[in-house]
């Protein structure tokens, strides 16, 4: 979507303030008889217990690390003591939470996220209900809060095998499920048998392992790459940095154009200004990427070590010149060589990139599946 498209959709429907129909105050949780306050930095040893408690009994497919957690809480953008909630039992046990989770970066359609969770030994009292309302009503203040008059989105995401009581909370408070996701996976243990593609590159493209100072170059060709992807939004440098908890640069490697046509580029409606500026500088150029992550955590949880793949794209000039196959395939084989029996990543099935048979042509099968429910405003 343009700039010129996002203008004409948000004046085709209304001022976000109006649109978010936000409360006034947020409703006051008495279910289970909890004291509520909002999260500290402090508390992310217990939040992690009780997410972990939660993903075991819910069969979830992975678990968490502190470093993960504190992470969130280091995150600039996160505004804690206004979006979230830690309900305690009378002994100081932390039994439930809600936060809610705006990005900084969104541009085309304001998003509110939502997470939480309630113990299990706890369910069945009406805390999630109550809990849950408080999260959509506050979600509802940061959206008209923003002042971003473009679509806006409040959304949650459930696993397809989880509890259905909780999609029943979800559909019960309006929300619909519209994004369907899937969690896929390939079998690295005998690559002689099923050997991976060796694609070579055009041109002035050249395959190199992630280093750092390419990394401004990577956020600038995922911001491109997943410009017409449905639910993305331009990340800024702040929200970039954050999420490298489980990080694996000796698995991640970029494609980048040595000689590119700048006068061409820049003529080019597809490129960005950002792009733009970073081609008059004369800064490296990254057309195409795979950022790779290490989740020990979850080894145990599967039975089997793996590798994670959470970002692979194109720039939108570039595609069609085998950057994605060539970075996916060089980050296959760096997992093999670090003995993990499988690679995983997850991709939106309704990709408009043509995703799906690149990974079926590669041997990824589905393991998993997760949704998105959202109200739409």
């Amino acid at each position: 979507m343009t700039a010129t498209d996002t203008a004409d959709t948000a004046a085709g429907i209304g001022p976000i303030a109006q649109r978010a129909a936000a409360p006034s105050t947020l409703p006051t949780i008495t279910a289970g008889y909890l004291a509520w306050r909002p999260a500290t930095r402090d508390d992310a040893p217990a939040l992690l217990e009780l997410r972990n408690t939660i993903a075991e009994v819910d069969r979830e497919p992975y678990r968490e690390v502190l470093d993960e957690l504190l992470e969130l809480f280091d995150a600039p953008w996160r505004r804690f003591e206004t979006d979230s909630l830690l309900g305690f039992d009378a002994d100081g046990v932390l039994r439930a939470y809600g936060m809610v989770e705006s990005m900084p970066g969104d541009i085309t359609t304001v998003r509110a996220y939502l997470f939480g969770g309630v113990h299990p030994e706890r369910r069945g009292e009406g805390i999630g209900r109550e809990l849950f309302a408080w999260q959509v009503a506050r979600g509802r203040q940061v959206l008209a809060a923003s002042g971003k008059d473009v679509p806006a989105r409040l959304a949650v995401f459930a696993e397809d095998d989880g509890p259905v009581s909780k999609n029943h909370l979800y559909e019960r408070a309006g929300f619909a499920a519209r994004r369907f996701y899937a969690e896929l996976m390939r079998d690295l243990r005998d690559l002689d048998a099923a050997p991976l593609p060796d694609v070579a590159l055009d041109g002035s493209l050249r395959l190199v392992r992630f280093a750092p100072e390419y990394d401004g170059a990577t956020r600038l060709a995922h911001n491109d790459a997943f410009r017409d992807h449905w639910g993305s939004e331009p990340q800024t440098p702040e929200q970039w940095s954050g999420d490298r908890a489980g990080f694996a640069p000796q698995w991640s490697f970029l494609v980048v154009d040595d000689g590119p046509d700048v006068p061409a580029l820049l003529a080019d409606p597809r490129t960005d200004a950002d792009t733009a500026t970073a081609l008059r500088a004369g800064e490296p150029l990254v057309v195409g990427y795979q950022l790779a992550s290490r989740f020990e955590e979850d080894w145990a949880v599967r039975g089997f070590p793996f590798g994670y793949t959470h970002l692979l794209g194109v720039r939108r000039a570039y595609r069609g010149r085998k950057a994605a196959i060539v970075a996916l395939a060089a980050g296959m084989r760096a997992f093999a060589d670090d003995g993990m029996h499988f690679a995983a990543l997850d991709v939106d099935t309704a990709n408009p990139s043509g995703a799906d048979g690149l990974y079926a042509s590669l041997g990824y099968v589905k393991t998993h599946g997760s949704r998105m429910y959202s109200v739409e405003l």
